[in-house]
């Protein structure tokens, strides 16, 4: 299977550079066998039935993006990318070091909010990093001084006055637990209004946590697909959701992954029975067309990049043909893609 079969052209004005004017404004496209409707994500419950079960990604995206200064005066950028452990001395992280050129270990950068940042070694692209606050806590800095990780298809300039948006849009109403450094953007869509009226039709939530990394994003390096080696990412499924999936399954409700990230997850922790083995650990499972599904039934989710893992794993939920007709009506009907765009509905193939 080659990476060029899940290419596809896309008009630059489609990748949406900010969220709808509401959440659930957006557009919905729902795949309904071979057939393709145009809705409004509002209109979601619409789609669903009774008994049915959202599982929701309650991951908190870090605003792990910040710009600070070297000893000599020059610019650099720091990109926290997975906490690896806590020491006496502050918090190591690993992180991307923008502008760091042979920057040596033990160099100490400043930050605003009175963090400093030092780097400890390198691995490959990515630095060990310890943060250190003589005024307090490091994360708590970050938390307050840091920017957003928007992906960079989605530009923005110094003092761009959208970034105030991005702190708000560029994350769940849901999210609970802080690790992520990119939003599970299929959950971008919910307000707690229609979370309220999905719960008045009968339709229950239920949550684990997938912390997204930055190789969510990353493109196909290989050329053919099983070469590819996929990316971990570290998840909690909770025992209460592996319970309300169970009870889901006893009265005949859909399991509805909301997001790539939520279906990796339950495929991770799949039973083999249709439900979920609770627990903690890192997945790796790379899913692409031929991969069966046995726990997610029907799967809310944007509109992914070319020769994306993403794009793959949809593939082979809904069926490649029917995706690649869904995309290609998606461009004709002017849908907008990728993080801030709009949504589909789809089941499985």
């Amino acid at each position: 299977m080659k990476a060029s079969d899940f290419d596809y052209e896309l008009p630059e004005d489609l990748i949406a550079q900010e969220p709808s004017r509401a959440r659930d404004a957006s557009r919905l496209m729902v795949l309904r066998g071979d057939a393709i409707a145009h809705s409004r994500f509002a209109n979601l419950p619409e789609e669903l039935r009774s008994g049915d079960l959202l599982v929701l990604n309650d991951t908190k995206v870090l605003p792990a993006r910040l710009l600070g200064r070297k000893p000599t005066g020059g610019a650099i950028e720091l990109l926290l990318v997975e906490p690896i452990e806590g020491t006496d001395a502050g918090p190591v992280w690993r992180a991307l070091l923008g502008g760091a050129g042979s920057l040596a270990p033990g160099t100490r950068l400043e930050f605003p909010g009175g963090l400093t940042v030092v780097p400890l070694s390198r691995e490959e692209s990515l630095w060990r990093v310890r943060l250190e606050c003589s005024g307090g806590d490091p994360m708590s800095v970050v938390e307050h001084h840091g920017i957003m990780p928007l992906p960079p298809y989605i530009k923005r300039a110094p003092g761009d006055a959208r970034a105030d948006v991005d702190r708000e849009r560029y994350q769940t109403v849901y999210a609970r637990v802080p690790g992520a450094v990119a939003a599970p953007t299929a959950g971008l869509h919910f307000t707690d209004a229609l979370l309220r009226t999905l719960r008045d039709r009968g339709i229950e939530t239920a949550a684990l946590t997938l912390h997204v990394g930055l190789g969510t994003f990353l493109p196909l390096r290989t050329e053919t697909i099983e070469e590819h080696v996929m990316h971990e990412e570290a998840y909690r499924l909770p025992e209460a959701t592996a319970d309300a999936i169970a009870r889901a399954r006893s009265r005949g409700g859909r399991i509805v992954g909301v997001g790539t990230t939520v279906a990796r997850t339950l495929e991770t922790c799949a039973d083999g029975t249709g439900g979920v083995r609770p627990g903690a650990g890192r997945s790796s499972l790379f899913v692409y067309p031929g991969y069966r599904f046995t726990v997610v039934d029907a799967l809310v989710t944007n509109f992914h990049l070319p020769r994306s893992t993403l794009l793959l794993l949809v593939s082979a939920f809904a069926g490649t043909d029917r995706i690649r007709a869904a995309y290609r009506e998606a461009v004709s009907e002017r849908y907008r893609f990728y993080s801030y765009g709009d949504a589909m509905l789809a089941s499985r193939a």
